[in-house]
């Protein structure tokens, strides 16, 4: 039988939550994140925020990584003044999930950035946020969809070579490039919708939530490099 690739999700960190009788400080995981992993061939870890010292060791039992969408990066990650739009800080997740990035480039472990993890991604290269846009989300607590292009000749584009549709809910997003990030993708207004780092190993950010639609080819991707020697 072939062993399926371990997947890493990165989780939320909520001070209070409740199910059945119990409220009480929890890690969360909205279920579509694992459902995709495991819907396309992979085997489903959560990797809730722990001491960032301990980042490569957990990075290094994986063989794939995602850092999962939530709150806005903090703007003083990427040394900006805090626009009064922008949403209150998830300090663990920023310092937690900054090191696993860190760890899974060094280490070269596939990596894929889902909406707050691609932002994250960036600012982890020295890129910055714009901190507001507007019509990028319907509603509070409601996903929306809108086309986005890819661009030809990049890893995003090959996987998904035809302008699509994607599930969609945010308001901020990537602004300045990280080093040696290129963006993959666009929305009809320009902004950049997927990133990635050219060369051997395989890193991809998407603005979109892929855990809330149908197509599973970025993922699917994602999964085969985990488990590739190399991870390309």
């Amino acid at each position: 039988m072939v062993s399926r690739p371990l997947i890493g999700i990165s989780t939320y960190l909520e001070k209070k939550a409740s199910w059945g009788v119990w409220e009480m400080p929890a890690t969360l995981l909205p279920a579509g994140y694992p459902q995709l992993v495991q819907s396309s061939g992979g085997l489903a870890a959560t990797v809730p925020p722990d001491d960032a010292r301990h980042a490569p060791s957990v990075v290094a039992r994986l063989d794939g990584l995602i850092i999962a969408g939530g709150p806005d990066v903090a703007p003083e990650r990427y040394k900006a003044e805090r626009d009064p739009r922008t949403g209150p800080s998830a300090e663990e997740r920023d310092t937690w999930e900054l090191a696993l990035i860190k760890a899974a480039l060094t280490s070269g472990t596939p990596l894929l950035g889902i909406c707050r993890g691609m932002q994250l991604l960036n600012v982890a290269l020295g890129g910055t946020l714009t901190q507001h846009i507007d019509g990028h989300v319907v509603e509070a607590g409601v996903f929306g969809r809108h086309a986005v292009t890819p661009v030809p000749g990049t890893r995003y584009g090959d996987l998904v070579p035809e302008p699509s549709e994607v599930p969609t809910y945010h308001h901020q997003a990537v602004d300045r490039l990280g080093r040696g990030l290129v963006a993959s993708a666009h929305a009809a207004d320009g902004t950049v919708e997927a990133v990635e780092l050219p060369g051997m190993s395989w890193v991809i950010g998407v603005q979109w939530h892929p855990e809330m639609g149908e197509d599973k080819r970025v993922t699917e991707g994602l999964v085969r490099a985990a488990g590739t020697p190399h991870g390309f």
